[in-house]
């Protein structure tokens, strides 16, 4: 029971560090494409990325690993090295570039129930009732946070990041699924992805004209996202999940993300929270906790009064 608990602890701690490191990232979007593009940034990230991951498999000794992976679904790592982080990140960082963090990283957030509704016609899952209600009350709240709370007007203001924000949502959920082909360590199937993704960053500069050296500040952030956003954090969620003995108990702190991040986007980058994205952004929660089953399962749970 001691080593339990123990392993639960040292989960708990790795599931915090990790929601930690997700809720730093918005900030670190926004401020980091005050410096760079978006193309900039997420080339040099995935750089860093590619170098962690390259450490990380020299470290669990997993090369041959790598090797054999490589052999068996090399078409699959270069359509999922076009996903992420080449396709992905560049809508994402210009979503950011377009849209306040504030309602960039909520929309951003509702890829999790778009995953569960691709999955019907990919891996022919049925689709449950708690999804379509999911959805209906995810897309409630990107409704509240794109038009600011002026429903009635549909006024929106940022029309194509808002599409931006959306689109990384389908493209981050098409990632997933693709995943779901390969199976294998999480550190290689990462390190394969960024190297496959790499030619196609290098070809979209090469496109655009060519390198532009960035200031130091850009190069300051570029690295903490590529570290935090792209390694660290996977990792540390990856062993989270490794320690503990049921799942359920860290996976409700990733929803902790989300107003950390609204914190910090108001200390670090200075925006003013409006009362329409914590309207939205709790909307969207309520979506994803429906879409989980936790709403019902607490529901289960309150005693009979």
């Amino acid at each position: 029971m001691a080593g339990e608990k123990t392993a639960n602890n040292r989960a708990t701690m790795y599931a915090l560090a990790a929601v930690l490191c997700w809720s730093t990232v918005a900030s670190a979007f926004k401020l980091s494409l005050q410096y760079l593009s978006p193309l900039q940034l997420v080339t040099i990230a995935s750089v860093v990325s590619s170098v962690f991951m390259a450490l990380v498999v020299t470290w669990q000794g997993r090369w041959s690993d790598l090797s054999q992976s490589w052999s068996h679904n090399r078409g699959w790592y270069i359509a999922l090295g076009f996903c992420n982080p080449f396709l992905y990140y560049l809508v994402l960082f210009h979503a950011y570039e377009l849209l306040p963090a504030q309602q960039a990283q909520p929309l951003n957030y509702t890829w999790g129930v778009v995953l569960a509704l691709l999955s019907v016609p990919v891996l022919k899952q049925k689709l449950r009732r708690q999804d379509l209600l999911a959805g209906l009350v995810c897309y409630s709240g990107v409704l509240v946070i794109a038009t600011q709370g002026r429903l009635l007007e549909l006024d929106f203001q940022q029309p194509v990041g808002i599409a931006l924000a959306l689109f990384s949502t389908l493209i981050w959920s098409c990632y997933w699924l693709l995943n779901t082909r390969i199976g294998g360590n999480a550190a290689v199937n990462l390190l394969l992805t960024f190297l496959c993704g790499l030619p196609w960053l290098v070809g979209a500069l090469w496109w655009q004209g060519g390198w532009q050296w960035p200031p130091v500040q850009g190069w300051i952030g570029a690295v903490y996202v590529g570290l935090f956003e792209m390694g660290i954090a996977f990792l540390l969620w990856q062993a989270a999940m490794l320690s503990c003995d049921n799942t359920a108990r860290i996976s409700n702190f990733i929803y902790l993300s989300p107003p950390l991040s609204l914190l910090l986007i108001a200390l670090l980058v200075g925006e003013t929270i409006h009362m329409a994205t914590i309207g939205g952004l709790a909307l969207i929660l309520l979506g994803v906790a429906i879409q989980q089953g936790l709403l019902r399962r607490w529901l289960l749970r309150r005693p009979a009064v």
